[in-house]
């Protein structure tokens, strides 16, 4: 269909299905193949998935693990393998558990994505037939009942006592009713009682719509391209990254004032650097063994499980101050 043409809530079904090259009777299954590689899937973003290499280098990008490194570098500068080596191997280990829990997770989440697959009911080759959401294309004739998710913008050709929930898009709490009909081409998207969007489901009803945008190019769609938000934090992440950056100051601050007081006393620079190097391996002991353990060693709760718990850092001995960073 021409992009320049008018919005298809203004034409009638008649001139869509012509535009479209398709029928009352759907399409055929050669046009439909065709027509994936002509628009794309019908997803709202590719499937993509984070190579195995990736996934492993993101788990070694932590504050702690880089001041761990760091440490264990000092260590060998220092000709101490043997806490360079015990340091590494925690790092290692803690990282390869790390890789091996989430690419297991990422294993599972697919199994159970190609398990609870959506379908839909479409026409091709003149009878109906259940087939993916992802293999929707412009063109196809939907046969919708109630319960049914919508997997494209459609317009509806036949309709019977149709409702749905646009609630998700619009904000409008109550079900819409749908007719055939064609609207003016300003119609406001919460107006167009002629046409089914994408993600909204029908309450109740039946209908037959053409479906005529699909993937990005949908209502639904334009709205997740402006909603690309990173995943919110976790506490404990946010927690985990502040401490790190908590103990790179205060090894920074410790190292100026320690070589500041080495000059000042007209001592050799390399005693400044050894008391570092020791100050840093103590530091990594403490965070390796915690790190390990993750939240359960970070935090022992005391009290209901809603609200009135009081947390006991584990560093608090250390640094009460900066408990309130977790």
């Amino acid at each position: 269909m021409d992009n320049d043409s008018k919005p298809f809530w203004s034409v009638s079904d008649t001139e869509l299905l012509g535009n479209f090259k398709s029928s009352l009777t759907g399409l055929t299954s050669d046009d439909a193949k065709k027509r994936i590689i002509q628009y794309g899937a019908n997803r709202l973003k590719p499937q993509k998935r984070a190579d195995a290499f990736t996934l492993l280098i993101s788990q070694f990008k932590s504050p702690i693990i880089l001041i761990l490194l760091f440490a264990t570098g000092l260590s060998v500068f220092l000709h101490d393998p043997a806490d360079a080596l015990i340091i590494l191997a925690i790092v290692l280990i803690s990282g390869l558990l790390g890789f091996w829990q989430e690419h297991g997770a990422s294993d599972a989440v697919a199994k159970l994505l190609a398990i609870v697959q959506i379908k839909t009911a479409v026409l091709r080759d003149g009878s109906q037939q259940e087939i993916p959401v992802e293999d929707v294309v412009p063109g196809d004739i939907v046969i919708f009942n109630a319960g049914d998710i919508v997997p494209g913008d459609c317009l509806l050709i036949e309709s019977k006592d149709l409702f749905v929930d646009e609630a998700m898009l619009t904000g409008e709490t109550f079900p819409v009713e749908k007719a055939v009909s064609v609207l003016a081409v300003d119609t406001p998207l919460s107006k167009r009682t002629n046409a089914l969007w994408m993600g909204t489901h029908i309450v109740s009803g039946s209908a037959k719509a053409l479906v005529t945008l699909t993937g990005k190019n949908t209502e639904f769609g334009k709205v997740s391209e402006r909603l690309k938000l990173k995943p919110p934090e976790t506490e404990f992440e946010r927690g985990i990254r502040r401490f790190g950056y908590f103990l790179g100051e205060v090894t920074i601050f410790l190292v100026v004032i320690i070589f500041a007081i080495n000059v000042y006393l007209h001592r050799p620079v390399w005693n400044h650097f050894f008391f570092t190097g020791a100050g840093s391996r103590i530091n990594s002991t403490v965070i390796t063994r915690n790190y390990q353990y993750k939240p359960f060693t970070w935090c022992k709760k005391n009290g209901s499980e809603e609200g009135d718990c009081q947390e006991t850092c584990f560093y608090r001995k250390f640094w009460q101050h900066e408990c309130h960073l977790l």
